[in-house]
This record gives structure tokens, sequence and C-alpha cells, in this order.
């Protein structure tokens, strides 16, 4: 049971990484994919954009079926619409059709990391999931540091077009091993996790109306947390090479290297934090803490790093502070998410896990456009990133700030069973 619970883990920890290199893709060829198709800042960051447009739309739709269809075919479902919308683009195309995939990449993107999670929380009992939740969020930042070499490598040898034709195969590859490897989630946790036993069915989650838990406090918060941290992640997949090389002028070369410091670091950092979070939890301490302080705290440093790398010049310390801003966020994830296990019960997990992904894919629509507005419209490039990303930068502190009020996991389920009661 164990090494299944495992393997599924490390099956989904390369989901999430195919699931990134592709958005990676476009910022790697950004410049390349502007001048082949003749289009401005404003238009790259629509396209960017139009990869969230439909997000929210798949995230809750096909949260909603987590209950009614298999969830292990529900995630090879996704992978084979993954792979049809990366085809056409292994030939020239115009800008409209570039669009038009990305949208419909969307859609089935937009669950992924919901449906990930919620399988993971399957096989793990509460005061163990914050390691696996981690290990796969890890992916996020994985994917495109992997990414970053080969498809780079692969665009400047070939074209943009190749890269997504190897994005195209290693797809394929990993639905074949999906479907071999992977089972499905045991419906019962083994009796020496700890999944057993009165004391733990009187903290287990209950069943309560959507409503309901979609008015907790602790959901509530974490719909916050993850929104503006995704809003920083988005801005790192889409904009940061381009910033990098743009905006503060390094070359090619450079940017190739400086963008993968804090991809990697990010990696580390979600481990991390997971692995944190268990050992705080296990010792007995409150989960107010272990999942919402830390949470909270990293989203906070993240944002203020943005904001300062903004304030200081080009250098060794200006790319500390940019490493921070763009890695702290990613690590704060699966610890947030692991607080929803904990006032959620199991077959309602995934619709709401679904709910807080289309809430925090918001930031992904508005993310692009915002700092392609700032872009554009700037008289001078390096001053419309500036602003851009100071902007981000306070509202990530702020709203990092505000949820530290609203994760209350404790509090929380002992709220939703005596609403239960009473109801009942």
């Amino acid at each position: 049971m164990r090494r299944q619970a495992w393997v599924v883990t490390l099956l989904l920890l390369a989901f999430m990484v195919l699931n990134f290199a592709d958005k990676a893709v476009l910022g790697f060829a950004g410049v390349q994919i502007i001048e082949d198709l003749g289009i401005t800042p404003q238009q790259f960051g629509l396209v960017q954009s139009a990869f969230f447009w439909l997000f929210a739309v798949g995230a809750v739709l096909v949260g909603a079926l987590t209950s009614r269809i298999n969830i292990r075919l529900l995630v090879a479902a996704l992978m084979v619409i993954w792979i049809l919308t990366m085809i056409p683009l292994l030939w020239q195309v115009g800008f409209a059709a570039l669009l038009l995939c990305r949208v419909v990449l969307g859609f089935a993107e937009g669950p992924a990391y919901a449906l990930a999670t919620h399988i993971v929380h399957a096989w793990f009992p509460p005061e163990k999931r914050g390691l696996p939740a981690s290990i796969v969020t890890s992916g996020a930042s994985l994917g495109p540091l992997i990414a970053a070499p080969v498809l780079s490598w692969v665009i400047a040898t070939w074209s943009w077009h190749a890269a997504f034709g190897v994005l195209v195969l290693a797809g394929a590859l990993w639905l074949a091993a999906w479907l071999t490897l992977s089972k499905d989630a045991p419906r019962q946790l083994p009796a020496d996790s700890g999944a057993e036993g009165p004391e733990a069915a009187a903290h287990a989650p209950v069943r309560a109306p959507l409503r309901v838990l979609l008015t907790t406090g602790t959901v509530i918060g974490i719909g916050f947390l993850t929104f503006f941290a995704y809003w920083s992640t988005t801005l790192k997949v889409s904009w940061l090479p381009l910033y990098l090389s743009q905006g503060l002028g390094y070359d090619a070369i450079d940017v190739g290297r400086l963008i993968t410091v804090p991809y990697a670091v990010a990696a580390a950092a979600a481990i991390g934090a997971g692995l944190l979070s268990n050992r705080l939890t296990a010792r007995g301490v409150s989960r107010r803490i272990t999942r919402g302080y830390l949470a909270a705290g990293l989203v906070v440093a993240s944002g203020a790093s943005m904001y300062l790398f903004t304030a200081i010049g080009r250098g060794p310390l200006q790319m500390v502070f940019v490493t921070l801003a763009f890695s702290l966020n990613s690590a704060a994830y699966a610890v947030a998410f692991t607080a929803i296990g904990d006032v959620v019960a199991p077959k309602q997990r995934g619709a709401i896990l679904g709910c807080l992904v289309a809430f925090y894919s918001l930031a992904g629509v508005l993310a692009p456009l915002v700092l392609g507005h700032f872009v554009g419209t700037a008289t001078d490039t390096a001053a419309g990133y500036g602003q851009g990303f100071a902007l981000t930068g306070l509202l990530m502190t702020v709203g990092g700030a505000l949820a530290v009020l609203l994760v209350r996991p404790e509090r929380d389920l002992a709220k939703i069973r005596a609403r239960v009661e009473v109801m009942a």
C-alpha cells in the first residue's frame, strides 16, 4: 500500500512537471514567437492570458465529476486533451490558432493540480499529507527547471514548434506509464496509519453543504493565499524570461541560466515547507500555525521580495530578491491545500479544490494582461516592468497578511460539525 502510494505520488509529480513545462514554452520562446507572428507585447500578454479563460470552467466542471467518475481515468483524459492541443503547434500557425490552442489547453490543465492533490490526499492520512503533496507541488517548479535547458536548446537549434513536439512525445510516454502503473486509491487507509479509531473519527471532516464549506474561514483564506501566490507564479512562467532580457538586459545565455535559479529554489522550498508542516503537525502544533501561518508567511515574504527587487539596481542582490519573489510563493500551495483536507470530507474534497483552483486562476487571467499593459504603455520598457512587479509585490504582501486571520482549521472543523448537527 505504501509503495503504491509513492508510485502514484511520483507519477503525479511527473504529471505536474509536464503541465508546467508547457506553460514555460511561451516564456522561453517569447521573443521568437512575437517576431514570428508579428504581434505586440499586448497581444503576447493576451495569448498568455487566454490560457486561463476556461481554466476555471475546467477546474469546477472536472472537480464536480470527481465524486461520479473514476479519478484515475479523469487524469488520463486530461492528458489526452493536453496532447491534442499541442499537435497543431508542431507546424506554422497564425495568432488565432495559437490563441485557440491555449484556451483549450487551459481548460484541460485547470483541474490538474486539484486532481493531483485530491489523489495524494486519498493515499495518505492527514498528518502525513504535507510531504507527498509538496512533492507533487514541486513539479510546478521542476517542470520549467527541466524544460529551461532542454527546450531552450531545442528552440535555438530548430524552432519553438519543435519544442511542442518534445512535449507531445513526453506526454504520450507519461500517459502510457500512468495507465500501466497507477491504481485507484484505497477506500480506507491502512489501520497503522492512524486513520482509524475513535479519536481519529472525532477529528475527521464530515460531509456538509457546499455553501457551508465555501463560506468557511479556512477555505476563504486559502482562496486568498493561492490567488496572490498564483499571480506571481503566472508572471514567472509568462513574463520573467522577457523581463530578464528586455527589462534588465541579460543576453540569451544568461537568461537561460538565471531563469533556472527561482525554479530550483521553489522546488526545494516546496518540499521543505511540506516536511516542516508534517513535523510540526505531528508534534501537536496547531494547524492554524502549520498550515495558515506557514503558507501565509511564504506568500508575504514572496511579495515583499518582489517589491524590493524593483527598488534596487541590477546585480547579484537583485537576483537574490528575484529568486525569493518567484520561489517562496510556490512553496505555499501544498501546505495551504493540506488545510482543505483538514476541514473537508474526502468525497467533497475534489469539488472544493476545483472551486479554489477556479478562483485563483482568475489571477492567471489578470496578471499577464496587467503586466503587458504596464510594459506596452511605458515610455521605458524597464520602468514598465518595474511598475508592474512592484504592484504585484504590494498585492501579495497585503493579501497574504489578511489571509492569516482566516485560516483556522481546528476552529472551522468544529463549526462545520456544529452546523451539520443543527441542520440534522
